[in-house]
């Protein structure tokens, strides 16, 4: 995950346009806890977190996450626990994965994901998808892990389902997540597509859980989904993301010509 930014850092130095988020605003969001340390800066709401699981509340729960890794590397029902157990599960994790972990405080509470589209016109944000974890065993944390995102045999894959339309029964949810969602887009300075994933405690306060440059795009993704429920096709939504690619290049072409001129 650390390696990512390579890519687009090379195509930056060779010229070559391509879709998504730049360089920098995938090194600012490369780290879990450097991107918290950011929203928590901008006054943007994310919980509480410990680099070594030490410091929070020794008997609230919190969910043990890689640093550097995404798409829920080593997430599962076992990642949540006491914060008193943090420590030693990091240090294990750590050395299991071979990558840095951390611990968060837990949110107990529904999750939605809103997906962040660049249109010609501006960034717009699609319509958000709850994600409700429906057939788990009622002592199972409700947490949307690697199963549940890629393994298709798996029970939590097959207790995760996805609902649209808060917008319509709860708006001003709808409006306060999507107001945050644009505010991590800006801050991050985002381009061609993003996601923004909260819980929403049991008060009905949101907490950014997770933020998401170029998230995965294969037509059964979050992403894909919000898309067809604004009326997006899956066409529509690529064709999107490289019209504002092209239209970025276009204007970094014409910056660049202005500066050499002066």
């Amino acid at each position: 995950g650390r390696l990512a930014p390579r890519v687009p850092a090379r195509l930056d130095a060779l010229g070559i346009a391509y879709t998504g988020c730049s360089t920098n605003a995938l090194l600012q969001t490369l780290s879990k806890v450097g991107t918290k340390l950011k929203l928590a800066h901008a006054g943007l709401p994310t919980p509480d977190w410990s680099a070594d699981g030490t410091g929070l509340d020794p008997d609230a729960r919190v969910i043990v996450k890689a640093v550097w890794e995404h798409g829920s590397l080593g997430l599962d029902e076992t990642s949540v626990m006491r914060c008193e157990d943090a420590s030693h599960i990091i240090v294990a994790r750590t050395l299991l994965h071979r990558t840095d972990h951390f611990a968060e405080a837990y949110i107990e509470g529904r999750e939605f994901h809103a997906a962040l589209l660049e249109r010609i016109w501006g960034v717009e944000a699609l319509p958000i998808a709850e994600i409700l974890f429906e057939g788990l065993e009622p002592c199972v944390p409700k947490i949307y892990g690697y199963d549940g995102k890629w393994t298709r045999e798996s029970a939590a894959y097959v207790a995760t389902v996805r609902r649209f339309g808060l917008e319509q029964y709860e708006p001003e949810l709808a409006k306060s997540l999507k107001r945050i969602a644009l505010a991590c887009w800006a801050l991050f300075g985002f381009s061609g597509y993003a996601r923004v994933d909260f819980r929403v405690d049991l008060t009905g306060a949101p907490f950014i859980i997770d933020i998401n440059p170029n998230p995965y795009l294969s037509p059964d993704a979050e992403d894909a989904a919000a898309a067809a429920e604004a009326g997006l096709s899956y066409q529509d939504l690529i064709a999107s993301i490289v019209e504002s690619s092209l239209a970025f290049s276009q204007d970094s072409a014409r910056h660049a010509s202005c500066l050499r001129i002066a």
